[in-house]
């Protein structure tokens, strides 16, 4: 066992881990270090605030010390405490897949309101790492069905893991496919939705330092970024019912883009969503006859 050094309380090693992480250059560091150490004592983090005097144990402060480490060399805190909410719903996240972004809730908002008077959704998460889109919305659909997809079996794993967390396990298949090719429901779906990889290559190069840790093949878009939106759109619309809807998020810049791909003979664009930043994310499609 180690021994706990003299006088080391909560404060102190909040003091010393914020420090840390400030020589790092991580932005909120003293939330960081809070949120380090509370998951260490296994507490809230109001719980630090309340007992600020009292001692770690040197077992304690060599555990925070090392995700401190962990931290300061860029790794993400959802990768170091397995957790990130999204859409009122608390996720595992692991290196297998892709961290949930906020953005990436206003496709769980768009499909929602489309299928609100469906009375048996049926829906499709094409890439769907850690499962947060059709897990969300299985959760607020309680007669929805869905079939989930991922080139990687890791990542159907964690799927696996949230979707019963969640209780809708008995509702989503997890399909190993690259997007649709192992799936044969033609023209089952009411919905497809996919948040695909979209940072081109020459973005690849310069990935902020904590975008680094997460999988690679949940972000490479080919050269322009755009090599596996460009199969959704050829690939999707057989596999709708008829009047069935395509949404899916694009990257930084590429509306303008994604917009010249879409065949007006296939897809009727709906609208075109933006972020909180006012940034075009989200587009909806609807499957022409």
């Amino acid at each position: 066992m180690s021994k706990t050094p003299s006088n080391f309380s909560i404060a102190n090693a909040v003091v010393e881990g914020t420090e840390k992480l400030r020589e790092a250059a991580i932005p909120e560091a003293r939330r960081d270090a809070s949120s380090l150490l509370a998951r260490v004592l296994r507490r809230e983090r109001s719980f630090l605030i309340a007992h600020a005097d009292e001692a770690v144990t040197g077992d304690e402060l060599e555990s925070f010390r090392f995700l401190i480490k962990r931290r300061a060399g860029g790794e993400p805190m959802q990768y170091i405490t397995g957790h990130q909410e999204f859409f009122k719903l608390d996720f595992e996240v692991t290196p297998a897949v892709l961290i949930p972004r906020p953005e990436t809730e206003l496709i769980v908002e768009a499909g929602l309101e489309l299928l609100r008077n469906d009375p048996k959704p049926n829906l499709a998460d094409i890439g769907t790492g850690s499962g947060c889109l059709a897990i969300s919305m299985l959760h607020e659909m309680s007669a929805a069905r869905a079939v989930a997809t991922d080139v990687s079996p890791p990542a159907l794993v964690v799927a696996r893991r949230n979707a019963e967390r969640h209780g809708v396990a008995d509702r989503l298949e997890l399909i190993e496919s690259d997007c649709f090719s192992a799936l044969d429901a033609i023209g089952s779906f009411s919905l497809i939705v996919s948040n695909p990889p979209y940072v081109s290559a020459d973005e690849l190069k310069n990935l902020q330092r904590e975008v680094n840790y997460e999988p690679r093949e949940a972000l490479a878009g080919g050269p322009d970024g755009l090599s596996v939106i460009r199969r959704l759109l050829s690939e999707a619309r057989p596999f709708l019912r008829s009047g069935g809807y395509f949404v899916f998020e694009i990257g930084f810049q590429q509306s303008e883009a994604v917009e010249r791909l879409i065949d007006r003979r296939v897809w009727k664009l709906v609208e075109i969503r933006r972020d909180l930043q006012q940034i075009p994310r989200t587009f909806v499609l609807q499957g022409r006859e």
